[in-house]
C-alpha cells in the first residue's frame, strides 16, 4: 500500500470514470496476482532468490543480464520514490524539496541497512497507516461533495483502458518480478502464493481504489497531474493531521524504498559476491544521488520503460520453469552458461509491448509482453529441443 498507488488509482478514475476505472483497477490487480503469484510457488517450491531462479531459465553466466536489469532498476524505483517524497512535501507544506529528499534518502538507506526484520516492521506498520489515513481522507473528501462517487464520469484524462492496466501493472512490476527474494522464505509454493495474493490484488486494490474515490469525491486539488493524491487534502485540515501527514510520507514511502533497495542489494551481491551492506549503502547512496538530482520529473517515462521491458522477464521464468516441464520443454534443472530460447521469448514480449505502445495504445503494452514473450518463449523451446533430439549421443 504505496500513496503512488493512490495517485495511479486517482489518474485512472479521472481518465476512465469510476465504473470503467475499477474494471481496470481490477484487472491489472488479477494480472499481477498470476504473475507476481506463479513466481512466488516457484520461489516457495524451490528456495531459490531471483538471481538463482534466472541463472536457470537463460543459464548461469547468461542471467547476469536480467538479473543485473532488474537489480538496477529497482534502485531506479528507490530514487523516484525518495523523490517524491521531497517533491510532495515541498508541494503541500513548503519545505525545501531537495533537502527533504536528502534526509529521506538517508533515512530509507538507515532502515535498510537493519536488514529484513527492520523490513518487516516498517511494512507492518506503513500499510494500516495509509488505510487509516486513507479511510480519513475520504471521509473528509465525502463530507465536502454532495455527489455519489459511483456517478462521476471521469474528466477527459488521457488514459486508454489498456494504459490503465499497464499502470497498475507497471507500479509494482520491478519488485514484483523480483519477489522470490523474499517469498523464497515461504514454507512450500501454496504459502509463496497467498503472501503474493495478499499484496496482489488484495492490499494493491484497496490502496488504488482509495486514490480513485478521492478523484470522485472530488477531494484531489488536481487529478490531471496528481491523480488521488490525499496528503493535501489532510493537511488542508489542519490540526493532529499535519504532523501525522509528515510521518505517513516517511513511513509510507520509505516502506516501498527499503524494500527496492533490498531488492537491488540482493541482486547484486548474487552477481559480484559482494557483501550486501556495503552494496546497500553504495546503491543507496547513487539511488540518493540521483533522487536530489530530480529524476522524480521523468516518472511518465520510467513507468513506460516498466511496462514494456520488463513484464516479459517474468513470463518466461514462468513458462520456462513451472509450465513447459509439464510437457518436456523448459529448462528443467539443466545446467547451461546460456540458454536461448528465453532471450528470444524476451526480445519479442518487449518489441511486441513497445509496437503496442506506439501503435495500439488502447490495448496493454504490459498483457501483450505477457502473452508475446510466452508465445516465443514456448515455439524457441520445442525448436531447442528438436535439436538437442538430433544431435548424436
Amino acid at each position: 500500500m504505496v500513496l503512488t498507488c493512490a495517485i495511479f488509482g486517482g489518474l485512472i478514475v479521472y481518465s476512465l470514470g469510476f465504473w470503467t476505472g475499477m474494471l481496470a483497477i481490477a484487472t491489472g490487480g488479477l494480472c499481477l496476482m498470476l504473475y507476481v503469484g506463479s513466481l512466488s510457488v516457484l520461489a516457495g517450491r524451490t528456495g531459490k532468490n531471483f538471481a538463482l531462479s534466472a541463472a536457470e531459465t537463460f543459464g548461469t553466466r547468461a542471467a547476469a543480464v536480467p538479473s543485473g536489469f532488474l537489480a538496477t532498476i529497482v534502485i531506479g524505483w528507490f530514487a523516484f520514490q525518495t523523490g517524491m517524497a521531497g517533491s510532495i512535501l515541498h508541494g503541500s507544506l513548503g519545505w525545501n524539496e531537495r533537502l527533504t529528499t536528502l534526509v529521506a534518502g538517508l533515512a530509507f538507506v538507515a532502515v535498510t541497512l537493519l536488514g529484513i526484520r527492520a523490513l518487516s516492521v516498517i511494512g507492518m506498520i506503513a500499510a494500516p497507516f495509509y488505510v487509516v489515513l486513507g479511510l480519513v481522507a475520504v471521509f473528509l473528501a465525502a463530507g465536502d461533495s454532495d455527489a455519489s462517487p459511483t456517478a462521476y464520469q471521469g474528466g477527459g484524462g488521457a488514459l486508454s483502458f489498456g494504459a490503465a492496466v499497464t499502470l497498475v501493472i507497471a507500479s509494482f512490476i520491478d519488485s514484483g518480478t523480483m519477489t522470490a527474494d523474499f517469498t523464497r522464505w515461504s514454507r512450500n509454493g501454496r504459502e509463496g502464493f497467498l503472501a503474493a495474493a495478499s499484496a496482489f490484488p488484495v492490499s494493491q486494490v484497496i490502496a488504488l481504489v482509495i486514490g480513485g474515490l478521492i478523484v470522485a469525491l472530488g477531494g484531489a486539488a488536481d487529478p490531471a497531474t496528481d491523480g488521488g493524491d490525499f496528503l493535501g487534502l489532510l493537511i488542508g485540515h489542519g490540526g493532529l493531521l499535519v504532523p501525522l501527514a509528515v510521518v505517513f510520507v516517511f513511513v509510507n514511502l520509505g516502506s516501498v524504498c527499503a524494500h527496492c533497495l533490498y531488492n537491488g542489494a540482493v541482486g547484486w551481491s548474487q552477481l559480484t559476491r559482494g557483501r550486501m551492506r556495503r552494496l546497500t549503502l553504495v546503491l543507496g547512496a547513487l539511488g540518493v544521488v540521483l533522487a536530489v538530482a530530480g529524476i522524480w520529473s521523468y516518472f511518465e517515462q520510467w513507468l513506460n520503460l516498466l511496462g514494456v521491458i520488463v513484464p516479459p522477464i517474468g513470463a518466461v521464468v514462468i513458462l520456462d520453469q513451472l509450465v513447459l516441464p509439464r510437457f518436456g520443454l523448459g529448462s528443467r534443472g539443466a545446467v547451461r552458461a546460456v540458454r536461448w530460447p528465453p532471450f528470444a521469448g524476451w526480445l519479442a514480449g518487449a518489441v511486441a509491448a513497445l509496437l503496442t505502445h506506439a501503435f495500439a495504445p488502447w490495448l496493454s503494452d504490459a498483457v501483450v509482453g505477457f502473452a508475446i514473450a510466452a508465445l516465443v518463449v514456448t515455439l524457441a523451446s520445442v525448436i531447442d529441443s528438436r535439436k538437442d533430439k538430433e544431435i548424436p549421443a
